[in-house]
């Protein structure tokens, strides 16, 4: 089991440094670097078992935490031509931090405890 999701971290790694890149072309690019960069180093961390369990829990909270914050206003689904651009982008930011915030749960509750 540990093996697959050490798998499963090497492709969450990769997720994550696509998802940085696709946020390039964003103002706040910055931002998405950091926090997309933080779950890829995470999920590095996890395959080398190099991180305690609570980073991975504190994570996931800051995930949860940074999801409502980013959830808009009227939620109008992802797809482009649904609804307000302004709400499609705020729904697809927060969809992308709840995917980190569930991953690191799933890092939390598998790593050895230290």
């Amino acid at each position: 089991m540990k093996n697959v999701l050490k798998l499963l971290a090497i492709g969450f790694t990769c997720y994550f440094i696509w998802a940085a890149y696709m946020n390039s072309n964003d103002m706040d690019a910055t931002l998405w670097y950091f926090i997309y960069g933080v779950a890829a180093i995470a999920s590095l961390l996890f395959i080398a078992e190099k991180l305690p369990k609570i980073v991975y829990l504190v994570l996931s909270v800051a995930y949860i935490g940074a999801t409502f914050y980013f959830w808009p206003e009227t939620y109008e689904g992802v797809t482009v031509g649904e609804g307000d651009i302004k709400n499609i982008e705020e729904g697809r930011e927060a969809l992308g931090l709840l995917i980190n915030a569930v991953v690191m749960s799933l890092y939390g509750f598998a790593s050895k405890s230290k």
